[in-house]
């Protein structure tokens, strides 16, 4: 066998060897010796190598030409990077279709990943429970080749300094909490804003009912209030609300300045286009007035009411799309709060308009004003505070830009910006709410039209547009809450072509919002009756009553309808604006046949109470078309089995509990009476019940969701 090789192992500074001997003092004048410390870190104590046979190979070491291999000179050591690092926070949750699979089983007997394989010592699987049970024992073995190394050792009894202790990693800062945490804070911001929002606009809803009653003169201004609405989305309010976050998000990324010169360019060229469509507008108001509803186009007196009201009316387009351009570039910045915040203002201004006319005129019980007696003052009154409330509405969003660091400039350069492109999606955009808003026409000719063949307050479209507004309520509150702060979240993923994520926010937004969005639907078909009672009650108890039954027809429609918008932002989030605009013409179309066919099949007094059941219906079937497509869109993964266990658990925990509060809310109303009184305690108590009823049933189903609300409103009271 081959000796070891020691020709520099003795070695000092000056090049002598040693072979064994402990070196010399130095003499007088002569620089002592510096210390080798390769040599000297070669020889530190490793309590690992004892546990590891694979390392300790004498045939190696002994064969090792270290002439050959000169060490680096001293100076140029590179210290050795840490082998362990926290590694990067992903930006996407894990896919559990990758980290859920089952591991391949250990191997039997020796391995050939393995060095030195034939040796079953060193193949052997040590579990984790056995390195952590054996981590605090640290005995101290003896080296079997320390002998081959004795010329190497300094003087006798010597042994190497130890080594300088590193200091200790400063602690990381804590972390705010994450994508949820970030989200449930966003999504909290916005929830409250539009909380607010929709009870200032329920105290408007009542005040107008209060002013004008629920019959034709409620219609003629509700169609008049609704018109600019229509025309906004018809135009670029569906490109807006939904195409340009998108485009916000990537110019921002992408765009060596932030984005800001696209979002003014994008800002300038709605207010120019806006501009053109309220000049058109204003001038076939009457064309428009007869186009949403012939009943009040052949009524005189309700058409010139009608007509003027519009006139006032639609120059909020203009406010309205700069309000709406104004909000999506805060929410491409993170900002969310503005936009759902400032609608509060034009609600304040309506009701105080509104206020100052029941104030002069009473309200419509005790004037009983009509089409042809309502005065010109008060007609110009409500118009010009009705266009008073969009001007503030969009003129409060200036500081929040201000604040976020936009500056608006006017900028007309608009081709080769990348504004081609964004049309060219919005165009399908178009179509989809064209489609949607075809809809709708078909409903209000009909809802008007069964309105005034009644001859009851209450079946008309005012009754059908105050019951959709409570309705609507919580999906504003939840569902846009929390898809407004997934949304850009989702166009990343888009952009990353990272299906997993999105299909990941879009069942954790339709999971999260069904925790609400299940038990108040059910709560709408027990109790919509109390509910309108009490909110309408100053339209009369007949008008209430007949609100209340259409607010219980619309009830479980909220569940597909919620379901919709939140599948119909993946296609978004992916720019495909097509598919939607199939989807709802889908959707328009039934609504539309099945709202024709209970206007003819149903009396007249219960023909609205049709169209409001026939509104879920169409979008029942829409979300089963949009679902099975969006499921193929992300890989024919859509997470399906979970969402639909959830939704189903859900209802059956609110079926019982909706017939128990529906029980318990119609006794007190037969033992008290459907005045404000006896529907306020109906709301109360039968509310009361249906809600613990849902929760203990819930928390017995051990739905996870609702386990999970729990533990988060638990932890932010500290319980």
């Amino acid at each position: 066998m081959n000796a070891p090789y020691d020709g520099d192992r003795g070695q000092g500074a000056d090049g002598a060897g040693s072979s064994g001997v402990p070196p010399m003092p130095p003499g007088p004048g002569q620089v002592p010796p510096t210390p080798d410390p390769y040599l000297q870190t070669a020889y530190d104590h490793d309590p690992y190598r004892s546990q590891d046979l694979s390392v300790q190979d004498p045939v190696t070491e002994a064969l090792y030409d270290r002439s050959a291999h000169p060490p680096p000179p001293p100076g140029t050591y590179q210290q050795p990077q840490p082998l362990y690092q926290q590694p990067p926070a992903a930006q996407y949750a894990p896919d559990p279709r990758i980290w859920a699979q089952t591991p391949p089983p250990e191997p039997d007997g020796p391995s050939r990943y393995l060095p030195y394989g034939d040796d079953p010592v060193t193949t052997q699987f040590v579990g984790v429970d056995d390195l952590v049970s054996q981590a605090s024992q640290d005995h101290e073995q003896p080296d079997a080749f320390a002998h081959l190394f004795r010329d190497q050792e300094g003087p006798a009894g010597s042994s190497p300094a130890p080594a300088e202790p590193e200091p200790a990693p400063a602690p990381a800062p804590p972390k705010s909490g994450g994508r949820a945490s970030g989200l449930l804070k966003s999504s909290a911001v916005m929830a409250a804003g539009t909380l607010v929002s929709r009870l200032t606009g329920f105290v408007r809803s009542l005040v107008i009912t209060a002013a004008l009653g629920a019959a034709l003169l409620g219609d003629s201004f509700t169609i008049a209030y609704t018109l600019p609405t229509m025309i906004y989305i018809l135009t670029v309010g569906g490109g807006l609300n939904s195409v340009f976050v998108p485009q916000l998000v990537r110019s921002m990324k992408d765009d060596e300045d932030g984005g800001e010169a696209y979002a003014n360019r994008l800002l300038t060229l709605v207010m120019v286009a806006l501009g053109v469509i309220i000049a058109l507008a204003v001038f076939a108001a009457p064309w428009l007035i007869h186009m949403m509803s012939p009943t009040i186009a052949g009524d005189t007196a309700a058409n010139s009411v009608a007509v003027t009201f519009a006139r006032y009316c639609l120059p909020t387009i203009f406010f309205m799309g700069v309000h709406v351009v104004m909000g999506q570039i805060l929410n491409a910045r993170g900002r969310f709060g503005a936009m759902m915040w400032t609608p509060v203002l034009n609600n304040i201004v309506m009701i105080f308009t509104f206020g100052m006319f029941i104030w002069v005129y009473g309200t419509s019980a005790e004037s009983r004003m009509g089409v042809q007696t309502i005065p010109p003052e008060g007609v110009r009154l409500l118009g010009i505070g009705t266009l008073l409330g969009l001007v503030v509405q969009a003129l409060a969003m200036v500081p929040y830009l201000r604040e976020a660091g936009f500056r608006f400039r006017p900028r007309f350069d608009w081709k080769g910006h990348g504004l081609g492109k964004t049309v060219k999606l919005a165009k399908w955009t178009v179509l989809f709410v064209l489609a949607n808003q075809a809809g709708v026409i078909v409903v209000t000719q009909l809802a008007t039209s069964a309105g005034k063949l009644s001859g009851k307050d209450g079946t008309g479209f005012l009754a059908y547009s105050n019951a959709q507004l409570i309705w609507g309520m919580p999906q504003a509150i939840i569902t846009v809450s929390v898809m407004a702060a997934l949304l850009p979240r989702i166009s990343r993923a888009a952009h990353d072509d990272d299906p997993g994520a999105v299909r990941d926010d879009i069942s954790q937004g339709l999971r999260n919002s069904a925790v609400a969005i299940v038990p108040v639907a059910f709560m709408f078909l027990a109790l919509g009756l109390p509910m309108c009672t009490l909110l309408y009650a100053s339209a009369g108890t007949e008008a209430a009553r007949s609100m209340g039954f259409i607010l219980m027809a619309f009830g479980l429609g909220l569940i597909p309808y919620s379901v919709q918008y939140v599948v119909l932002r993946g296609f978004y989030a992916y720019e495909d604006t097509r598919t939607p605009f199939y989807n709802t013409v889908i959707v328009a179309a039934v609504n539309a046949a099945a709202s024709a066919l209970c206007y003819v099949i149903l009396p007249a007094q219960w023909a609205v109470v049709g169209m409001a059941a026939s509104y879920g219906l169409a979008y029942a079937v829409g979300v089963g078309i949009a679902w099975r497509r969006l499921r193929n869109r992300l890989g024919g993964d859509l997470d399906g089995a979970h969402v639909v266990r959830t939704y189903a658990r859900l209802c059956l925990a609110a079926i019982p509990a909706a017939v128990l509060g529906g029980g318990v809310g119609f006794a007190v109303l037969l033992g008290l009476g459907e005045g404000a009184f006896g529907s306020l305690v109906a709301l109360i108590c039968g509310g009361a019940v249906l809600l613990g009823v849902f929760f203990v049933a819930a928390k017995r189903m051990r739905i996870e969701e609702i386990n999970g609300m729990v533990g988060m409103v638990r932890g932010r009271l500290g319980r």
